[in-house]
């Protein structure tokens, strides 16, 4: 199986609904309810603990990792209301550029 467009929109959709459910009831509910603070805490464990699976030589590990990774921060991202087409469309605009010349861009207009 492989990773589309349209997982991503799904199980961001499924995001999206589980801003009103019960927080007992679901764990990203919880993690809306506790506000910014705690999803941004799992962004960040999920960080560290992709870069912990990254230094060992399991790819099945970094893989688990980074799936909770990406989705945990789907979980920010449909919290602050930033659609994945937002992302892909970022993505897209610098797709073809070099990656220095990207960055100095940055540099350029703060």
């Amino acid at each position: 199986m492989t990773l589309s467009a349209d997982v991503i929109e799904r199980v961001y959709a499924v995001l999206e609904a589980r801003k009103s459910a019960d927080p007992g009831s679901s764990y990203v509910a919880s993690l809306y309810h506790k506000g910014l603070d705690a999803i941004l805490k799992k962004v960040g464990e999920e960080c560290a603990e992709t870069l912990i699976a990254a230094k060992n030589p399991d790819d099945a590990a970094l893989v688990y990792e980074l799936a909770d990774l990406w989705f945990h921060s789907l979980v920010l991202m449909a919290q602050r209301g930033i659609r994945p087409q937002q992302i892909s469309d970022e993505l897209a605009r610098r797709f073809g550029t070099s990656g220095h010349a990207e960055k100095a861009a940055r540099a350029a207009h703060p």
